[in-house]
């Protein structure tokens, strides 16, 4: 679906995460979660220590968070925060954060239950699809990495619901609450041309950790350097960068994900890394770094200036059939009639644009489902997200947005310039993105400040 309220609230699910990162990080005061192979909602802790007997540590309205609960999220940020480099805040405080962070998703699905906003189990297989997709493997194998890291699967999915219900609240809340005015686009495009904001420039970024224990003495330091120069010699040298990370890198996840933390702004990267690269062109190589977490070694595999578009961008050609789930009709069915004409079609026994205009209930339709040539920004981030990750040709799995439920089809891309209109309207779509930002952040202020709060015991 086209859509010109495309906004920052994307969800997770098509990130390879595993939920809907719907909270920006200026709101919440963590950084968000980045693609580490299977990405998880709860871990053991890494030191193996017996838990003690659960209790309770907040009341939410009249529903507690304990602090097992409150543990395992504060393990999960650990992680990423070591994986990324960064130095990590003293214990006591990220718990403060984290638990913040738990207080306010509580009340904000207390607030969507009370709402009556539902998320049915087509809508968590989908989203669970959408994980093992972007992680390049099966259900089957998602499923057995995560009991594997000791993850149980209903409590995947149970946190794959919860973050379907905040994003469908949160679309809901604040759709209707930003405006973009032309003088908001005139503005924004002379931020643009103007700008050395770090949040304008987008990295991709792989490493490799030599970790450095704490109290070190001065020769094991420099054998740990010494390993950090080789594996940046071989780097140098040609050898595949993600193998070097998968045997030498003690940064957790690398030997899944290579090393590569993935596309984001430079400032959601440790300032060490963006230094780092600030000089180096893609595929090159830093020096080495040192953090509190170790020795690190960079690769830039993806730099490119954010915000505005330049004037060559790459278009997509896609078609679809939508199916709206109605009182007839349930998400689940729904997604079981696109997956079965998906079957159909791929086997010779049906034509896409045939089955679009007899069954799409989109105004596309009566084209056979054909979207025409479409610009970066102009579909909802989930959409977007499954076009992207199409070859020319091939046919994804139905998908779940807010317009309903979609069988996507990937017919063409190019490369095209933008026209002065094309521009602008792209535009229009980032600057509504970071309003919804600001939005957000206020709102969940909001309805933390009417939920009752009771602390009681403090986290151990």
């Amino acid at each position: 679906m086209k859509s010109n309220d495309r906004h920052a609230l994307a969800l997770w699910l098509a990130c390879a995460a595993a939920a809907v990162s719907s909270v920006p990080a200026a709101a919440q005061g963590l950084r968000p979660t980045p693609q580490l192979g299977v990405n998880r909602p709860a871990a053991r802790p890494a030191d193996n220590t017996p838990r003690a007997a659960d209790y309770i540590v907040v009341v939410v309205n009249s529903e507690p968070i304990t602090n097992n609960e409150l543990r395992a999220r504060l393990v999960r940020f650990e992680q990423q925060l070591t994986q990324q480099g960064s130095p990590l805040p003293a214990r006591p405080e990220l718990a403060r954060q984290v638990l913040e962070r738990l207080i306010s998703e509580k009340a904000q699905l207390q607030l969507a239950v009370s709402n009556g906003i539902k998320a049915d189990e087509g809508m968590v297989d989908a989203a669970e699809q959408n994980v093992a997709r972007q992680n390049q493997v099966s259900v089957t194998e998602l499923r057995r990495r995560l009991t594997a890291d000791g993850i149980p699967v209903a409590a995947f999915r149970d946190d794959l619901r919860n973050q379907i219900l905040l994003q469908r609240l949160r679309d809901r809340e604040l759709d209707s609450r930003v405006k973009v005015t032309d003088q908001d686009i005139d503005l924004y495009i002379r931020e643009q041309q103007g700008s050395t904001d770090l949040s304008s420039l987008e990295l991709n970024l792989a490493h490799i950790l030599v970790a450095v224990p704490e109290n070190t003495g001065e020769a094991q330091l420099a054998t740990l350097r010494a390993k950090a120069q080789r594996a940046q010699e071989r780097a140098r040298a040609g050898e595949d960068f993600a193998k070097l990370a998968r045997e030498l890198s003690d940064a957790q996840g690398a030997d899944r994900s290579g090393g590569v933390v993935g596309l984001r702004t430079a400032d959601r990267y440790p300032p060490l890394f963006v230094e780092a690269t600030k000089t180096l062109r893609e595929g090159g190589i830093s020096e080495v770094v040192r953090s509190g977490a170790g020795f690190h070694v960079i690769k830039v595999v993806e730099k490119r200036q954010g915000g505005l578009p330049g004037i060559h961008v790459t278009q997509s050609h896609a078609r679809h059939i939508l199916l709206r789930p109605n009182a007839q009709l349930s998400e689940t069915a729904a997604r079981e009639r696109l997956a079965d004409f998906k079957k159909r079609i791929e086997a010779g026994q049906a034509d896409f644009a045939a089955l679009a205009r007899e069954f799409s209930q989109d105004a596309s339709g009566r084209n056979g489902g054909d979207l025409g040539w479409s610009n970066p920004g102009m579909f909802v981030p989930e959409f977007e997200a499954t076009v992207d990750s199409l070859a020319p040709g091939k046919i994804a799995d139905p998908i779940v947005s807010r317009f309903g439920v979609h069988l996507i089809q990937l017919l063409e891309r190019r490369q095209s310039s933008l026209s002065q209109r094309e521009q602008r309207e792209i535009a229009r779509n980032l600057v509504r993105e970071k309003k919804l930002d600001e939005a957000y952040a206020q709102w969940a202020q909001d309805v933390r400040g009417r939920a009752y709060v009771e602390y009681r015991e403090p986290p151990q």
